[in-house]
């Protein structure tokens, strides 16, 4: 399943005649870091030597530094370091629907307030199994899972996706297409109400959250999930330290819709970079946007690592758009981009473009 085949299914122009700034600066200060640019790809075993040489050439010469690959294969890994690209394992985290895993822990699925487990009644979309951050089994196996990726010698980083409770609020320009309005926090897509979550809650808090009137308005309650979270990042990253690897993550576009939608506090994560998915076109806003949700982003990191803008390419109407939409995330701090879509010439042209303009 390619990653964001459940989100949509549907590319940055003439920068040199943008003379003036598209968005205010932010103004907490941030750390210079080096331009990085990214894309996300999920290589087709099927490819040969050659292919995947000239292609990894032409990203390395329009601009890209790294690539995060959403499955295992060597031979795109190696090539793409003999090119100086970094070659980084693009990895779900609490969202495992692996059949083998499903079988064998059923009770490690996270369920939501009506007391259903994604292990049986997957929210949305089937393949939406979400792990349950509170139980410490789920840390040990994730745990294991990335440490055995960074120990091939291939691979140069970890990147985190799904790093996340299942989405309790879909981003705006999806309602229609699943046939819901979550104008509050439904409980069919309020997770997670475990017996270990109730029971850790209560042993905090010294209440059930299936006793509360209203949970979605409980800060305690949200804070426990926010830090549950955050904790299973933090193990993974101090895993990824120790063996002398970096760890970025995927995240939703700004701190406050990243908070709300999917309980993901990743201001106060550890890592070493971060790629928001500034996806515009799923919350229905224009292509200007995406230099406000980078500078948000800035903002709340006070510096603590570099943020990579995400950007997706079928959300763009035209090669213009593209290219404002690379210029409004590096004139906000963005340290860079990451792309999700077919880089294409053109795209590749206007990366290479504007990385040159911006550098």
């Amino acid at each position: 399943m390619n990653k964001r085949s459940f989100l949509k299914s549907a590319l940055v122009a003439g920068a040199a005649a943008i003379s003036h700034p598209l968005q205010a600066q932010p103004d907490v200060p941030f750390k210079k870091t080096k331009r990085k640019n990214w894309v996300w790809i999920n290589p087709n075993p099927k490819d040969t030597e050659e292919d995947i040489a000239r292609l990894y050439t032409s990203y390395r010469e329009a601009g890209l530094h790294g690539i995060f690959f959403e499955a295992d294969s060597e031979k795109h890994y190696r090539i793409a370091k003999s090119k100086k690209l970094e070659a980084h394992r693009w990895m779900w985290i609490m969202n495992r629907g692996e059949k083998e895993l499903l079988q064998a822990h059923p009770e490690w699925y996270a369920k939501n307030r009506n007391g259903e487990s994604c292990a049986d009644k997957p929210p949305y979309v089937g393949y939406y199994r979400w792990l349950c951050p509170s139980r410490p089994e789920v840390g040990d196996y994730l745990e294991t899972q990335v440490r055995n990726t960074l120990a091939k010698d291939y691979v140069d980083g970890i990147h985190l996706d799904y790093i996340r409770y299942c989405d309790v609020i879909l981003p705006f320009n999806l309602w229609d297409k699943y046939k819901i309005e979550q104008t509050r926090e439904l409980p069919e897509y309020d997770f997670c109400y475990c017996e270990v979550c109730r029971e850790k809650f209560k042993a905090l808090k010294g209440i059930d959250p299936l006793g509360l009137q209203y949970p979605d308005q409980n800060l305690s309650w949200r804070k426990f999930r926010y830090d549950n979270i955050t904790r299973v990042v933090n193990r993974l990253s101090d895993v990824a330290h120790s063996m002398k690897k970096p760890i970025t993550a995927a995240v939703f576009p700004t701190p406050e819709i990243a908070k709300r939608n999917v309980r993901q506090d990743w201001v106060n994560w550890k890592l070493d970079g971060i790629c928001p998915m500034i996806y515009h076109g799923f919350y229905k806003e224009d292509v200007s946007w995406i230099g406000n949700a980078v500078a948000e982003g800035v903002a709340a990191l006070h510096g603590n690592f570099p943020l990579y803008a995400g950007l997706f390419l079928p959300d763009f109407k035209n090669d213009e758009e593209i290219r404002q939409g690379i210029q409004y995330a590096l004139q906000n701090g963005a340290a860079g981009i990451s792309i999700f879509g077919r880089l294409n010439e053109k795209v590749l042209a206007i990366l290479k473009e504007t990385n040159a303009i911006t550098t």
